[in-house]
């Protein structure tokens, strides 16, 4: 039994010590990048964070930057990107470390990094041990993700806050909660900055080939502004970055004589942020009505099914098309007086099946805009989609 105790406690012994030479060689690679910025927050972060590396590209700086989302990537200094591969396709923030080595291997001015932590410890942790900002991005305050930092949008905020660099700068969006930002901020030592949209003129936001908001850029300019970089230089960086793989966008398509205009807006996956995208679109006339509705449910997702369901009579579609399992945790959640609109088409469903059952009930021309969560059968008509012809 001796024995067994020599070889634990030695065992132990040795991780501490690989782990104390780890975190050495992690801070002389952060010692490498003059500015780190953290970008947190409920929705937008990838695109934040591609439009904070394109302003910061705009300026002359050599920045390095690395997306979570829909498809996480690693950015190089010319806008090149790859996709970050991960064992077993499994998440998780230690790969900060890689990540942090490999961009330090460009002697950069800049790394932009998206959280990619949920629970709150792990998102001082991402801070705290693994990029140790001195800009930090808290881009909004949501309802999501509420099991892990809620259950209220107020723990939430403070959760988020969590990411705040010590004595460093935040730049936020938020407005309803900024009391409580204002708060964590202060016991920090952080400078908060408050940002206005509406400080981004209409014609800037029009010149983007994608379809972001006012909010994002706000940002992306705050932070281009602390590192000296005018607006003129950070707005033609922006207008040159890529956007992400899941960036808000509208795609127009024949299919059997019709026309459709497809917003997939899968990636704003909460109800503020859908139904404030669609709201969006409809109101610059990227999608117009009649308007459709696709909400894509799964298993493990039946609150979020639900409150897709919720959102029907704010969105007042034409139709309804619910897909995926089980579509009832969002049919019940639909108002009675709606629900004759409803077309069920829950299960495991062909493709074609599903896209027959969308066009045969569009008369010449619709929009469709698609909610909910892309996995699963969202994947599956986003695929067919893109076997039809481009309009």
């Amino acid at each position: 039994m001796r024995f067994l105790y020599t070889v634990y406690a030695l065992s132990c012994l040795v991780l501490l010590v690989c782990g104390i030479v780890e975190q050495r060689r992690h801070n002389r690679n952060l010692a490498r990048i003059n500015h780190r910025v953290l970008v947190n927050g409920i929705r937008g972060k990838s695109s934040i964070t591609r439009l904070c590396a394109g302003a910061l590209r705009g300026g002359g700086l050599v920045t390095v930057a690395k997306t979570t989302g829909t498809a996480a990537r690693f950015i190089h200094p010319d806008a090149r990107e790859e996709p970050v591969h991960r064992k077993f396709d499994i998440a998780n923030v230690v790969e900060q470390i890689a990540i942090v080595r490999r961009a330090a291997g460009y002697d950069p001015d800049a790394l932009v990094m998206e959280c990619m932590a949920v629970a709150p410890p792990l998102q001082e942790i991402n801070q705290t041990k693994l990029i140790r900002s001195d800009i930090g991005v808290l881009c909004n305050v949501r309802e999501d993700h509420l099991a892990e930092m809620g259950p209220t949008l107020d723990d939430v905020a403070r959760s988020l806050c969590r990411s705040m660099p010590v004595g460093g700068v935040c730049v936020t969006a938020e407005k309803e909660r900024l009391h409580i930002l204002e708060e964590e901020a202060a016991r920090r030592n952080c400078r908060l900055i408050s940002v206005d949209p509406e400080s981004v003129g209409d014609a800037e936001l029009a010149a983007f080939d994608w379809i972001t908001f006012k909010e994002n850029v706000a940002i992306a300019l705050a932070v281009a502004e602390l590192l000296g970089i005018g607006r003129a230089d950070a707005m033609a960086g922006m207008w040159e970055a890529p956007p992400d793989p899941g960036v808000l966008r509208v795609d127009r398509y024949a299919a059997h004589g019709k026309r459709l205009s497809f917003a997939n807006v899968f990636a704003a996956n909460d109800p503020e942020s859908t139904v404030m995208n669609i709201e969006h679109l409809l109101d610059h006339g990227a999608i117009g009505r009649p308007l459709h509705i696709v909400i894509n449910c799964r298993p493990d997702r039946i609150e979020r099914n639900g409150q897709m369901g919720a959102l029907i009579p704010r969105l007042q579609p034409e139709r309804v098309l619910l897909i995926g399992e089980p579509t009832r945790s969002a049919f019940t959640a639909i108002p009675s007086d709606w629900r004759h609109r409803v077309v069920d088409l829950g299960g495991r469903r062909s493709a074609p099946e599903m896209l027959d059952a969308v066009v045969a009930g569009i008369d010449g021309h619709a929009s469709l805009a698609a909610i909910g969560n892309i996995h699963g059968q969202g994947e599956i008509l986003l695929a067919q989609l893109e076997t039809l012809e481009r309009l």
